[in-house]
């Protein structure tokens, strides 16, 4: 019988700069839950893409602990957007639900030309985006993706492919209103952006 919950960190990394600038680093955590950091300004600004529930309950001891012998790398991602992370209440917690899907590491999500119509929200894990062979940032959990398929021409944009075991929950694109996707669309453009 075990009586010991397992250990839950998070190692941060703050480096004050002459000039004045502090930069902060999530540099460390444990595999579960989900780890969120917030930037001076009250904002959302990293967090953490992967979770492994298996792996954190089976911990034994501080061994692999800040308090041990290790650290644990994590693996960081952008955050989304306040709209971004509107919109996924509405497609976790609005009318239909979702269907929820896994893919391994290495799996197309979707492939650039083909039709699509649904929206997707990862949940879980990281995917590259490569828009006309062109590798762009990639993109973790919370990210909504395939609205400028539903807007434009019902084309993906885009190949999106699970560069790590990938969770997410895909919905029928009315779900959001077409407003809103327009506003999400509009900085999605990042491949624009690039050229």
């Amino acid at each position: 019988m075990r009586l010991q919950s397992p250990f839950v960190w998070t190692t941060l990394s703050l480096t004050l700069h002459t000039d004045g600038r502090a930069v902060g680093e999530l540099t460390g955590a444990s595999p579960f839950p989900r780890h969120w950091v917030y930037g001076a300004d009250d904002a959302l600004a990293m967090k953490a893409g992967l979770t492994d529930y298996k792996t954190w309950a089976g911990q034994e001891g501080t061994a692999s602990t800040p308090w041990g012998d290790e650290d644990s790398p994590v693996l960081v991602t952008a955050a989304e957007t306040a709209l971004e992370r509107e919109m996924s209440t509405l497609i976790m917690r609005g009318g239909r639900k979702p269907v929820i899907r896994s893919l391994e590491a290495g799996s197309v999500l979707v492939r650039q030309g083909e039709p699509g119509s649904s929206l997707f929200l990862l949940l879980d894990g990281v995917l590259t985006v490569d828009v006309d062979g062109r590798a762009l940032p990639e993109l973790g959990p919370g990210a909504i993706l395939g609205e400028r398929a539903v807007l434009e021409d019902g084309l993906r944009t885009a190949t999106l492919t699970a560069s790590t075991p990938v969770r997410v929950a895909e919905a029928p694109s009315d779900t959001i209103d077409r407003a809103a996707l327009a506003r999400l669309a509009q900085g999605h453009r990042r491949e624009d952006s690039l050229a």
